[in-house]
């Protein structure tokens, strides 16, 4: 799997068509969070194109929510992205507003990971630290049980997204913690130069 942009040119891409500070930050974590798990999973190799996926994954969500996934290839292919991006990037949709099934491994992580990023920054910012730092698994795992609680993260995806990994719940759940407090710092100082 071949990067064909720079993680600066993804960047510039993401805020052509994203300008909420809302949405820039969720890319930044999902990039940060599949740079993480491609360094564990032995995919290291990788990093940027796993990462770079992970930032430009929403590319089309601000702009065209109706759309989603359905978008991305022509912003994409504007931007000099390589259709295997193209093809991990609208497989993170699948049976929501894609029939690109998940395949790669990264995809998996992708599709496994994305909403549980919502999960778990929701559950952090109801702590008195506002971090993931002092995340515990039991916390997410009653915050997953409670569907009033981020109700907009779908439980059904994250489920999948575990199975398709062959992995259990809590696994998924401690490592995506993991790899959220990997980056958090770093989204932080950008968000701050974003924001200003």
């Amino acid at each position: 799997m071949e990067t064909t942009i720079t993680r600066d040119e993804a960047f510039k891409l993401l805020k052509k068509y994203n300008k909420e500070p809302f949405h820039i930050q969720h890319a930044l974590t999902v990039e940060g969070v599949m740079r993480w798990y491609a360094n564990e999973l032995g995919y290291g190799q990788e990093e940027d194109y796993w990462g770079i996926t992970g930032l430009l994954h929403d590319i089309d969500f601000e702009l065209y929510p109706e759309e989603h996934c359905q978008k991305a290839p022509e912003l994409l292919r504007e931007g000099g992205i390589g259709e295997d991006m193209i093809r991990s990037v609208c497989s993170h949709g699948y049976g929501i507003c894609s029939d690109i099934q998940p395949d790669h491994q990264m995809e998996k992580v992708l599709f496994a990971a994305d909403e549980l990023t919502g999960l778990i920054g929701a559950a952090a910012l109801m702590r008195p630290s506002k971090s993931v730092q002092d995340m515990k698994l039991s916390s997410i795992r009653k915050k997953f049980k409670d569907k009033k609680f981020a109700a907009g993260c779908s439980r059904d995806v994250i489920s999948q997204g575990a199975q398709n990994l062959g992995w259990e719940l809590n696994e998924l759940f401690e490592k995506t913690i993991l790899a959220m407090r990997s980056c958090e710092d770093s989204i932080k100082q950008e968000m701050q130069k974003y924001e200003q």
